[in-house]
């Protein structure tokens, strides 16, 4: 974090990345100074509600965050700035985006949690949209010139007003991270209420321990319950709207989620939480596992990082991929895309056993053979045909049929990728 008084006193000259959070109202001129060197300009948790015109004088800038302001416009000034691709609004008061508004070299855009109604049709436009983070808002349809976004890669609608998924949307060729929960569509991509057996667990019932990590969706602790022999994990949800949707859809994806080898195991649900907090008692994951791969950065933007110099031997990887490729053909028989297949969402031990976790982003679907329940289980198998082709980069031996099958699950075609059940039987555990 920065202050103002170093802006001012000229010692942040050289800097690459400014972080101000000081309760500013105005933006500082001072930030001009940096334009040689700016490329990241982190204004968030202040006061501001509007831009410089001649914010385009920053000609390095790369990255604008402006969430947590009172912003009711993107404002026409970020359009100007010709070398910005990334831009982030979250939780403002932002009803209007207008085309002038866009960057020509746009590659993520986070709007998430504001009150956006409508999007210009020239976001169609912004041929390099990787990102596209919308949760949280008032949209009841999308700009038809976004089907022209053919790099566009992960889509975040959760939480809006729309009554329909459109055609085009399920066609984009390189779609492969979809959130769309709690939107008023068709009865088949309602979460059934019968779904899932989770035992009802009382409070009282639960002792809770030290804290084992929080995320935006809630806290997760340790903790003893009455009845189990085993410590459990205990997960309180939060009520704000997160970067992927509702935390309560994600506790109703949970639980509708049922029970598989490559899934945490649920003990029951809290309704009685002193201060009504939603919970969910887990199994206890053994520390020893961890993370497949850290979440993206600011440059990969929609790719995982994966550990530098970690080898994998081939068996560990053909483990990994077939318990992937099992739990999610669990999952969409069960109508439920889990909308975030990614590495930094899989625990995994060093024999290749895994755990699919962290349903923040996850949608239901109808379970028949429509064309809609079809793409949209096709549009997880490209993230996953992505997955299995980081694993293979970091295998110590080839494997050709796999990257093959790798390649295939990314066709442009969405309907001529296979689906989960196809790659069950070509990748047997």
């Amino acid at each position: 974090m920065h202050t103002l008084d170093d802006l001012r006193a000229g010692r942040l000259r050289g800097i690459t990345r400014l972080n101000l959070n000081q309760g500013l109202g105005q933006f500082p001129r001072e930030i001009f100074d940096l334009a040689d060197s700016l490329e990241v300009l982190d204004l968030s948790d202040n006061a501001l509600s509007e831009l410089p015109d001649d914010l385009h004088r920053l000609t390095r800038l790369k990255v604008l965050f402006c969430a947590n302001n009172r912003f009711t416009q993107v404002p026409h000034a970020i359009g100007r700035c010709q070398a910005l691709e990334t831009v982030g609004f979250k939780s403002n008061h932002i009803a209007q985006v207008d085309a002038q508004a866009l960057p020509p070299r746009l590659r993520s855009l986070v709007l998430t949690d504001n009150r956006v109604e409508q999007l210009p049709d020239a976001l169609g436009d912004c041929l390099h949209l990787q990102k596209l983070m919308l949760a949280g808002n008032r949209l009841t349809c999308l700009p038809e010139g976004l089907a022209r976004c053919e790099k566009l890669e992960l889509l975040r609608i959760a939480s809006n007003r729309l009554s329909a998924l459109p055609d085009w949307l399920l066609r984009l060729p390189s779609l492969a991270w979809l959130a769309y929960a709690d939107n008023p569509l068709a009865q088949g991509f309602i979460p059934p209420e019968a779904d899932g057996h989770c035992p009802s667990i009382r409070w009282q019932e639960v002792q809770l321990a030290e804290e084992l990590g929080r995320g935006a969706s809630g806290l997760i602790h340790r903790a003893h319950c009455q009845g189990q022999e085993r410590p459990v994990a205990v997960k309180l949800y939060k009520g704000a709207i997160t970067s992927d949707g509702s935390p309560l859809a994600e506790m109703r994806a949970c639980i509708a989620a049922g029970e598989h080898p490559q899934l945490v195991g649920l003990a029951g649900r809290v309704d009685d939480h002193p201060q009504q907090l939603p919970a969910l008692v887990m199994q206890l994951i053994d520390p020893t596992w961890r993370n497949l791969a850290g979440p993206p950065s600011l440059d990969s933007c929609t790719r995982d990082r994966h550990p530098e110099g970690r080898r994998l031997t081939l068996p560990v990887v053909r483990r990994l991929a077939a318990g992937i490729a099992s739990v999610c053909a669990h999952l969409h028989a069960r109508g439920l895309s889990h909308g975030d297949l990614y590495g930094h969402n899989i625990l995994f031990a060093d024999d290749g056993q895994c755990l699919l976790g962290d349903f923040g982003a996850a949608s239901f679907h109808p379970r028949d053979t429509s064309p809609h329940a079809q793409a949209l289980e096709r549009l997880e198998v490209r993230a996953f045909g992505i997955l299995v082709e980081e694993l293979l980069a970091q295998c110590q031996e080839s494997d050709p049929p796999l990257h093959q099958l790798a390649r295939r699950c990314q066709h442009p075609d969405v309907a001529a990728r296979p689906c989960f059940n196809e790659l069950v039987e070509r990748l047997p555990g």
